[in-house]
């Protein structure tokens, strides 16, 4: 019985297994493909988050404030626990058909990574991001407080000691991380510093995998920026000023027209043609409409092709508007 198990648990390893045995682990990944990979791997982390931060939505804010490290890394080990630890594979990788191969195994065929190799990645992809959060709270607690000026001054300098030489360890690992990069993309593998120190090198999960890349998506994401970039471009080139007065003179013109001859010539000077107020320092430039002057004054510096809002002539330099009152006896 015990022998017909072990052929049955064989049998099932083969069936789990069998397909990647065939491949070859030396055939190159995509350096874009990896980097892919973690991009996926970071987006599905923080739309975990996301998800698992509404819930809380209805409590006070900052509820999860105090715990957020420690929960993102709870998140990461679940995430871990279902794809890594199971297939020893992400589920960017998984997408991509990409997954890790053992690098320190001596045999040509595929190997997944052993228990020990997938703990370690985890524990060197999520700790560095909860020691870089926690590093300022967890210097209290490593027992140095005492009594005594004497004790303070030590511990305070103990303390600085200590800052320092988290900056500098912290220094030494972004460093670390940057040459593992440049050593990437050389050689196109191991783009983070987790799996070179754990020997898990990405390899394709299926033989003769090509990146299959939707052109019609990418030609319409193309077009798309090009038009964003060109619109982006040729906006401030518009005068809209004078185009929207344009167009209502084009659309509304025997109307407006007419509105304005059964009005009296002065009914236009009661209303500054920019701010719609009753114009200060009244000004003209060349047309039946009058401004104040700041308005006039500001929006001329800013635009030299000004025109005027209401009737779309051109704005020649402004003229002081001289009104006559006349006062009648009650």
């Amino acid at each position: 019985m015990a022998g017909l198990g072990s052929e049955n648990d064989q049998k099932k390893t083969a069936r789990s297994h069998g397909p990647h045995f065939d491949m070859n682990p030396q055939t190159p990944v995509l350096r874009i493909s990896q980097l892919d990979a973690l991009e996926l791997d970071s987006a599905l982390e923080q739309l975990v988050w996301t998800q698992f931060s509404l819930c809380f939505q209805n409590c006070r804010p900052g509820f999860l404030t105090p715990l957020e490290p420690e929960l993102r890394v709870l998140l990461h080990l679940l995430l871990w626990r279902f794809t890594l630890y199971s297939n020893s594979a992400t589920v960017g990788q998984s997408l991509l058909s990409l997954r890790y191969h053992s690098k320190f195994s001596l045999s040509p065929r595929y190997r997944p990574l052993s228990p020990r190799q997938k703990l370690g990645l985890a524990v060197l992809t999520a700790g560095p991001l909860w020691l870089q959060e926690r590093s300022h709270r967890l210097l209290p607690y490593l027992g140095l407080s005492s009594q005594g000026s004497g004790s303070e001054r030590e511990s305070g300098l103990l303390h600085q000691g200590l800052r320092n030489a988290l900056t500098l360890v912290a220094g030494i690992v972004k460093f670390t991380n940057l040459i593992n990069f440049l050593v990437f993309l050389r050689n196109g593998r191991h783009p983070i510093l987790a799996e070179r120190i754990t020997g898990a090198q990405t390899v394709f999960s299926k033989p003769n995998v090509a990146r299959e890349v939707n052109y019609k998506f990418m030609n319409r994401e193309l077009l798309w920026h090009g038009f964003a970039e060109f619109l982006i471009f040729l906006f401030p080139l518009i005068n809209t000023k004078k185009l929207k007065a344009t167009i209502l003179s084009a659309v509304f013109g025997g109307e407006s027209a007419s509105g304005e001859g059964a009005r009296e010539g002065q009914e236009l000077w009661k209303e500054c043609g920019l701010c719609g107020e009753w114009p200060t320092m009244p000004h003209t430039v060349g047309c039946q409409h009058v401004f104040c002057y700041y308005c006039i004054k500001s929006h001329s510096i800013a635009d030299p092709y000004l025109t005027c809002p209401k009737c779309g002539a051109e704005a020649g330099q402004p003229k002081l508007v001289k009104l006559e009152v006349e006062m009648t006896d009650r």
